[in-house]
């Protein structure tokens, strides 16, 4: 049986379209001058820029700021522009000390507007009894040193679409230093809410940036700033802890958002001071946790398996490095030791950039830093910055990296 088709005059015009479009094509392709293609595109320069794998700064100067703290100006090596943040972001930054290579994350505390000028603020506080980075960058960093950073990272900011108008930001000791850089971005107009930090110290010699948010505060009328001594009793501070019923009473009665940055004893503690507020979980934010330093005191930690020594093989490419570990500390620590060059960022196991596969042994994670997606979890995937482990183990750390 014949299929008769009728073609409407407009259906034969597209066929005959369709028909002459390799022939179209070519006569335009060689009318166009014959010149090369650039070699970027704006569009990828701007991405470059936003997103950069790495940046190079020089230490501008470093000033006291209270009794164990230093702010370190970084500015970009090349006088350019550094890649712009939003207010609460972190950098990591390369150091290298005593044969041991580790990245260190740092949280920027300048205005926003810095970056344009090529500069960052960061803050470190001296910890005597934790590691040696803070102690190394205070004694031993000097104007005109070049070093490493990463780009802009972190979620510890104001997103419109998801926080209330108003924000409680609880702060301890260095915790203050993203919530410096809000109150910036505020009074700079780069951010627009009302902030309230209600800020934890022990004694009052102790608080950090005091003069530069007693002049933000001042100067601008959506910054407040309310000192919480918990050591000693002073007129015009707070006494005692940064609880529930303080925070009620300078949030008033106005729907808000809880930010919280500081230490791990301080976060321990505003678990159950948050879950007597009952906010939402999306009005609950906070800075990373940091690496776990007491791992035995961690839910799910096995009895006895504290303190013991252990034997890593790590992976990377093509080469194979033995080197011992301790299931008191993390992985990451233990390569950072060997001088080995494994990817790290944020260190608290929630931004993935330590990816790496657990090929044999046995390890823990604390659940308050397992930020791995459930795939991985099934298919064998660690961050080694908040994994212990528990016997002999096998890692491979995959991919290409480039050291800060």
């Amino acid at each position: 049986m014949a299929l008769h088709v009728k073609v409407g005059l407009i259906g034969a015009l597209d066929m005959l379209k369709f028909k002459n479009l390799a022939k179209d094509r070519r006569a335009a392709i060689e009318k166009l001058p014959a010149k090369p293609l650039p070699k970027t595109y704006v569009t990828n320069e701007k991405a470059y820029f936003m997103h950069p794998k790495r940046q190079v700064v020089r230490i501008k100067a470093m000033r006291p700021n209270g009794p164990d703290g230093v702010t370190v100006t970084l500015q970009s090596a090349d006088g350019k522009a550094l890649a712009p943040f939003r207010a609460g972001q972190y950098i990591s930054l390369s150091v290298d000390a005593d044969a041991s290579s580790t990245t260190r994350s740092y949280s920027l505390c300048g205005s926003p507007a810095r970056s344009w000028e090529g500069e960052y603020d960061i803050t470190v506080k001296r910890v005597e009894d934790d590691g040696f980075v803070s102690k190394f960058i205070q004694d031993d960093w000097k104007p005109g040193l070049e070093i490493g950073i990463s780009a802009p990272q972190g979620h510890l900011y104001y997103e419109p679409l998801r926080d209330e108008k108003k924000v409680i930001a609880l702060a301890g000791g260095s915790g203050i230093t993203p919530f410096v850089g809000m109150a910036y971005a505020i009074r700079d107009g780069y951010e627009d809410f009302d902030l309230t930090i209600l800020y934890g110290s022990r004694r009052e010699q102790d608080i950090l940036y005091r003069t530069e948010l007693d002049a933000i505060a001042a100067a601008c009328p959506k910054v407040h700033v309310v000192h919480v001594l918990s050591d000693e009793k002073r007129a015009g501070f707070e006494h005692g802890f940064l609880s529930a019923d303080l925070i009620k009473k300078y949030a008033g009665g106005e729907p808000y958002t809880v930010f919280m940055c500081g230490p791990q004893a301080m976060y321990n503690f505003l678990d159950g001071v948050v879950e007597e507020l009952g906010l939402d979980r999306k009005h609950v934010r906070r800075e990373l946790f940091g690496m776990i330093k007491d791992p035995w005191n961690q839910p799910g930690y096995p009895k006895g398996a504290h303190a013991r020594s252990y034997i890593a093989k790590v992976i990377i490419h093509d080469r194979e490095y033995t080197i011992p570990v301790s299931s008191s500390e993390p992985l990451l620590t233990a390569f950072d030791r060997a001088g080995l060059h494994t990817p790290s960022r944020c260190r608290s196991g929630e931004c993935g950039w330590c990816r790496s596969r657990l090929l044999s042994g046995e390890v823990f994670v604390p659940e308050k830093t397992d930020g791995r997606r459930e795939a991985d979890k099934d298919f064998g995937y660690i961050h080694p910055c908040s994994t212990f482990p528990l016997s002999d183990v096998t890692v491979e750390v995959p991919g290409q990296y480039q050291h800060l």
